[in-house]
């Protein structure tokens, strides 16, 4: 974290945020192309225009110069599994034998604190590296990996999501847990971490083929006592699987009924992937404002199936945006943008950049019931955000100085950027991820 400062900064760039999703609003967005950001307290004070705003600048307030930089909210990542860190990129013809091969024995390891401590610490540095300043988290069935997670991501000040993986059957012994001593230990997580400082709690099935009906029974039994706490658990993200949990809940219409029997679909629950879900599921999903996290280069990578766009949005489904490490092939969300733009492109549907930014930040808060608290720039909300270079790269400079709206300015980004176009991270008002030397200017 920065050092003791004036209680005041302020950014100079072009500032974007969201305030509507693009694909149902033509008034979705503010942008100021020579804009100025002003932060207080760890908090946005206000967001506009440089000419405007840098007139109402207190005089010991410090200026950091970005001008040819683009700052948004920081962007949010709504799936993904901090124990997979050391085994993305690991080959596997498909989902179940990608996680008996190497899922399973890798999270055996997180048992040991100091291990979980290691990659909890490599695993924020990553996504901070990438902008990422918001993540629903899966830990392992390892109390200790929870803690180790939470630990490093609130000595940060980071507003994280996560939560102990629930897995009694069809997994090795060395990671089951039991019906209710899983559901125990999560209780006991929820009264040490959640809402302790800006960490939050994530009640965490793996999936329902890995929970027994007793766990899944107490597992709604602990989200309906603490409404306030996320739930996320995966749901039809391959065929196989889907056949499988048919095999195993004979009686529910769909895999997403399994779930919705057991009072597992409401506001703040996250099932990732949701690609072989009908009309009946997608309407339940809007009913419920239980959100869907799609995970393009996880889905591409593991040969899962291409999320269907058109209808999701028809049904007014929550969606927004994930890497799914470590079935997921990178950290950065602006990769990610690049992919799910195939995907939807595969489906019949263009998403235009500004909708990819939109569930990146946004979205990705409205899904997760935060909007208010992360995601844009209206006074109040918590400061976290990324500073893009569009200059990052040569080939990235040299297309983005042919661009001619904001909107091709945003697609080279998403299509061509990565890490490198991140100049810089702030969370809580504090830079947290530097790439180059930043300007400050005086008022």
């Amino acid at each position: 974290m920065n050092p003791a400062s004036p209680r005041c900064h302020a950014y100079r760039a072009g500032i974007l945020h969201f305030t509507a999703d693009p694909a149902f609003d033509d008034k979705s967005y503010a942008w100021h192309e020579d804009g100025l950001l002003i932060v207080e307290d760890g908090r946005v004070k206000a967001a506009g225009d440089y000419a405007q705003l840098h007139k109402t600048l207190p005089q010991d307030a410090t200026l950091h110069d970005y001008r040819g930089k683009l700052i948004m909210p920081g962007f949010i990542d709504t799936h993904i599994h901090y124990p997979q860190t050391d085994m993305i990129a690991c080959p596997a013809p498909g989902l179940l034998p990608w996680l008996e091969t190497y899922t399973f024995p890798n999270e055996r390891k997180f048992d040991d604190p100091e291990h979980a401590q290691e990659v909890a610490r490599f695993f924020l540095d990553e996504l901070l590296r990438c902008g990422t300043t918001t993540a629903m988290v899966y830990c392992t069935v390892h109390p200790e990996s929870v803690n180790a997670f939470f630990r490093e991501s609130h000595r940060r000040n980071l507003r994280m999501v996560a939560g102990k993986v629930l897995m009694d059957r069809h997994c090795p012994e060395f990671l089951r847990d039991t019906a209710e001593g899983g559901v125990r230990q999560s209780e006991e997580l929820i009264k040490s971490w959640h809402n302790h400082g800006r960490q939050l709690y994530a009640i965490t099935p793996r999936f329902a083929p890995t929970s027994t009906e007793a766990q899944l029974q107490l597992a709604g039994e602990l989200a309906r006592a603490y409404p306030d706490t996320f739930l996320q658990t995966h749901v039809a993200e391959n065929t196989d699987e889907v056949a499988w949990v048919k095999s195993l809940f004979p009686n529910s219409r769909s895999y997403l009924d399994v779930y919705d029997s057991y009072g597992m679909m409401r506001p703040r629950a996250m099932y990732a992937h949701c690609i072989w879900l009908d009309d009946h599921d997608r309407a339940r999903m809007r009913e419920t404002q239980s959100a869907a996290s799609v995970c393009p280069t996880s889905n591409l990578f593991l040969g899962s199936g291409l999320f269907d766009f058109q209808r999701a949005d028809a049904a007014r489904v929550p969606v927004a945006l994930a890497t799914d490490v470590g079935g997921g092939t990178s950290f950065s969300m602006l990769q990610t943008m690049n992919e799910v733009y195939k995907v939807a492109r595969m489906g019949g549907t263009y998403l235009p950049a500004l909708r990819m930014f939109y569930m990146s930040t946004l979205g990705g808060a409205r899904a997760m019931q935060l909007e208010g608290t992360i995601g844009n720039f209206a006074p109040g909300v918590e400061a976290d955000f990324v500073v893009l270079d569009p200059q990052a790269t040569p080939l990235l400079a040299r297309r983005t100085a042919r661009s001619e709206n904001l909107e091709e300015l945003l697609f080279a980004l998403a299509l061509l950027g990565d890490d490198r176009s991140v100049a810089a991270t702030y969370s809580g008002g504090n830079r947290v991820h530097a790439r180059g030397a930043e300007q400050v200017m005086t008022p």
